[in-house]
């Protein structure tokens, strides 16, 4: 029986999901599959190490996530067309010696929105962080049909870089450098950066920003209920959390180390019992 050795190399990742998530769709298969976290807090090595590191113990593939799905780059041998034109990754597959990166955040928010906030209006969206996570949020917005993708960052340069790489795709003028502000007239807001995460406490917005016709997609899983979509629920707004996306992109990845087709809708179920049994689904 065929088996697959798969990783996750990120910055405490110690709740990660991703491994029992993975690990229970391969059992469904029949498949033999281990799932390990390699934490680079825990570990004390750059993300490039931890790769190089993985490629020689015969790992057959690794999810990247926070901080580093932009700066493995510099030590992959090719990407897929949507992980070059994103400048992020975060799924790498070893192919007889070789680092391919891929994303599957793009397509994963994607489905996650389309089946949480059907016909959500979205001709002027505000979109926080440009970071590996937002570039994959922002090529999914526009690819949906957003007329125009405000995006903002604390780092001006970093969100301006992000335009200017979006309208090269989409056109001139599909995105913006944006500000806050913009919530007063936006259809929608989607948040793409670790604030809202059990170690990084808060919301990226005030409370008094969000309008009822507003609609709010997060991106973060851990918790499911973060202070922005607890606050959005208050105000009236449509809200969207970020487990429909972590379970999409996951299926995706799947599939890229296995060549196996997963269940989407099965690993959905998988989540939601495993969100229960770990308690994700509120702040704690």
């Amino acid at each position: 029986m065929t088996s697959y050795l798969i990783g996750l190399i990120g910055a405490g990742i110690g709740p990660s999901l991703s491994p029992a998530l993975h690990e229970r769709e391969a059992d469904r298969l029949g498949l033999r599959y281990l799932y390990r976290r390699l934490d680079l807090d825990e570990l004390g090595r750059p993300a490039g190490q931890v790769l190089e590191a993985a490629r020689l113990a015969g790992f057959d593939g690794l999810n990247v996530t926070h901080p580093v799905k932009q700066s493995v780059l510099g030590h992959l041998d090719e990407l897929s067309p949507e992980a070059a034109a994103l400048g992020a990754v975060n799924t790498v597959v070893f192919d007889r010696g070789r680092a391919i990166g891929h994303n599957t955040d793009s397509t994963g928010f994607a489905g996650s929105l389309s089946r949480g906030l059907p016909e959500a209006t979205m001709d002027t969206v505000l979109l926080l962080g440009a970071g590996g996570a937002g570039a994959a949020v922002a090529h999914a917005l526009l690819s949906l049909g957003t007329g125009t993708l405000h995006v903002h960052d604390v780092d001006s340069g970093r969100a301006a870089k992000l335009v200017s790489a979006l309208c090269e795709r989409f056109g001139d003028g599909r995105a913006v450098v944006g500000e806050l502000g913009v919530l007063d007239t936006a259809d929608g807001l989607v948040h793409a950066t670790p604030t809202g995460m059990a170690r990084y406490p808060g919301s990226p917005v005030p409370a008094s920003a969000l309008r009822p016709e507003l609609w709010v997609a997060d991106i973060v899983y851990r918790p499911l209920e973060t202070e922005l979509l607890r606050a959005a629920a208050a105000r009236g707004c449509r809200v969207l959390d970020g487990g429909g996306m972590v379970v999409l992109q996951a299926a995706d990845s799947f599939r890229l180390f296995t060549g196996v087709e997963p269940d989407a809708e099965r690993m959905l179920r998988h989540f939601g019992e495993l969100a229960a049994e770990e308690g994700v689904y509120a702040r704690g």
